[in-house]
């Protein structure tokens, strides 16, 4: 087996955490203020347990599923995240990956390859969005992910603060300038092989947003989009539910913990909704997803799928999060751990971790598909479970 092949999403994260410079590393690894959340989210899957069976096991076991109309081979989707600077070909590998295995992805609307190349390279591709600007600002937005064939739309809103880090923040800058590359120096220098990899591209890390422009324009920087969300009051319910008739295809809100507004996305007419906290990176503080996730599925049913996003290090979690009421699973960090631990097959080294994961954990529990999965294969102790808006 090849050195680069890796066995655990935490081996990924430590060859990543060796091969980035510190900042980079930095900046996709931390919480916010304390890291609590951030923390619970990994933390909480090991207070959940099982009851593997001895003898009478499936000998083969069905791991495709559904999600937003699309078939998938594993129950793993990818969710958007912003800038790749990890990796100079970014979003366009972890595409190409997923594909590879069988999955969709999500493009982040702060991601540095624009739309169009990211659909070439994965046709499975759901186009996320933030509520920044102008509902005519936001329709520009739809209609280039239309133009480009995404397969359907997400909306992100549970990226609502902006919170410092109790550690400290490192220093993004607005553009490469000679200056900021003379800052960066010395961490480029230590970290040889991440700069070896742009400098075969002969371009620097992207730091621009060029979904966020009409195709041609010149792309604004990361903090120019960032300033003019900060600006953009929140939108309400009826601005979701605007949003949602402007899309006829797949639509999932992003960012749902309580039940009550579970409901309320179902009144909107999503398609799906995903329980996360933005990975620990909004409210800290706030509960573990896998914590919310069962009073969230309690609530809507099946009326609208259900996606878990945060925490997700390893296929029994995978395994986990659809006992307790999920159709499938987003990862973030961890195929962005693989991005950066070996490009485009670094991403599918994670996915193929996790899918060997959710077999292995089935098998031990005596089950033939994901499908079979339900409440009593978990153990789950007294007071785990956080149900938060009136849940029932």
């Amino acid at each position: 087996m090849s050195n680069a092949w890796f066995e655990s999403v935490a081996e990924a994260q430590r060859r990543a955490r060796r091969r980035l410079p510190t900042s980079v590393y930095s900046a996709l690894h931390a919480g916010s203020e304390r890291g609590v959340t951030l923390q619970d989210n990994v933390e909480a899957f090991g207070e959940l347990r099982f009851a593997p069976r001895t003898a009478s096991l499936a000998d083969k076991r069905e791991l495709a599923t559904t999600v937003l109309g699309r078939t998938i081979a594993l129950p793993v989707v990818i969710s958007p995240t912003g800038v790749q600077a990890v990796h100079p070909d970014g979003e366009v590998a972890v595409a190409r990956a997923a594909a590879a295995r069988g999955t969709a992805m999500g493009l982040s609307s702060f991601g540095s390859k624009p739309i169009e190349e990211v659909v070439a390279a994965n046709p499975d591709t759901f186009f996320q969005i933030y509520w920044i600007g102008g509902r005519e600002d936001i329709l520009r937005r739809v209609e280039r992910a239309r133009a480009a064939r995404a397969a359907g739309l997400i909306l992100t809103l549970d990226w609502s603060f902006s919170h410092s880090r109790d550690w400290g923040s490192p220093h993004i800058p607005a553009r490469l300038s000679a200056r900021e590359l003379l800052r960066f120096a010395p961490e480029g220098v230590r970290r040889p092989r991440w700069l070896l990899g742009y400098a075969r591209t002969r371009r620097l890390p992207e730091l621009t947003v060029p979904n966020m422009s009409e195709p041609g324009q010149d792309a604004p920087g990361f903090f120019a989009a960032y300033g003019q969300w900060m600006q953009t009051p929140p939108p309400t319910w009826d601005d979701v539910a605007w949003l949602r008739r402007q899309w006829e295809g797949p639509f999932l809100l992003k960012g749902v913990l309580r039940a009550d507004e579970a409901r309320r996305a179902v009144d909107a007419g999503v398609s799906a909704i995903s329980v996360s906290n933005h990975g620990g990176n909004n409210l800290d503080g706030t509960p573990a997803t896998i914590r919310a996730l069962p009073a969230v599925a309690a609530a809507v049913g099946d009326q609208i799928e259900v996606l878990l996003d945060g925490g997700i290090r390893r296929g029994s979690d995978v395994v986990s999060a659809l006992a307790l009421g999920a159709r499938a699973v987003m990862i973030g960090r961890a195929y962005l751990w693989g991005l950066a631990a070996n490009g485009q097959a670094g991403v599918e080294n994670v996915l193929d971790v996790l899918r060997n994961g959710i077999d292995s954990t089935l098998l031990a529990l005596g089950l033939g598909s994901v499908h079979e999965l339900r409440r009593e294969h978990v153990l789950v102790p007294p007071r785990f479970e956080r149900g938060l808006g009136d849940a029932e």
